[in-house]
């Protein structure tokens, strides 16, 4: 259980017992990564349903204002991040090398201004949400907002062991946390989940392409790639939701 008390003080602003935690314990805090999904989709949701009372525009922006509020636009600093690295690096006049391309792309990435590229994608994310949300309020589908961060935070786990870190910092931390009775524990709840919400079941595809994406892109994967990865699988998680409810 403190493992869990953990994740939530990282992923989230809820208040919490004061708990000491060594790099061990914090690594494998990420364990219950998904767990704190369900406890940040609930509120969401309930939010959301909360709001679509007076009609669903309302509940779409409730929902979007507790999601940020809760995180802590945590996963969106990641987002931005890997936007103005992976834009800034192809803004390099001429054809740069490999090497030239990898340093700028690091170096964007460790800066802790936000650029163009990281307001235009936070931007569009906040945007994408606020439509999705409202399209599902407006079909009642409360239990896809409720579990797609749910879903969205097992990536993470996947992650940090399928891709090579890169560089020492926060996310190489996670390297060797998550074991294989952690995959199976959570595999099975994704099941479970989907067969609620059928559309979780294109979240191990989502999972894939985006590892694909960073390991061609950006070369590994970082506590930024995490958070991107995070809210990137929720947008298009939501949109699975409402496809399949649309199709169904």
């Amino acid at each position: 259980m403190k493992g869990l008390i953990v994740a939530i003080q990282f992923l989230t602003r809820l208040p919490t017992p004061r708990v000491a935690a060594s790099s061990d314990e914090f690594a494998a805090s990420m364990r219950w990564f998904p767990a704190v999904g369900l406890i940040v989709g609930a509120l969401v949701a309930g939010a959301g349903w909360a709001g679509a009372r007076v009609d669903p525009w309302t509940g779409a922006l409730a929902a979007l204002i507790v999601w940020i509020a809760v995180t802590g636009a945590l996963h969106l600093d990641g987002l931005g991040d890997i936007a103005d690295a992976s834009g800034a690096a192809h803004k390099v006049r001429g054809r740069p090398s490999a090497v030239e391309d990898r340093e700028r792309l690091l170096a964007v990435l460790g800066d802790p201004h936000a650029g163009s590229f990281a307001v235009v994608a936070i931007a569009l994310q906040l945007i994408a949400k606020l439509v999705l949300l409202h399209a599902l309020l407006d079909r009642q589908a409360c239990i896809a907002i409720a579990l797609t961060p749910f879903a969205a935070r097992i990536g993470p786990l996947a992650w940090s062991r399928a891709l090579p870190d890169l560089h020492a910092g926060l996310g190489s931390r996670f390297r060797n946390a998550v074991r294989p009775v952690d995959f199976l524990i959570w595999s099975a709840a994704l099941a479970a989940a989907a067969w609620v919400s059928p559309s979780l079941l294109v979240a191990p595809l989502v999972f894939f392409l985006w590892a694909r994406w960073l390991l061609h892109r950006i070369g590994g994967i970082s506590g930024d790639g995490h958070g991107a990865g995070i809210e990137i699988g929720e947008s298009l998680l939501l949109a699975a939701a409402l496809l399949v409810g649309h199709f169904a």
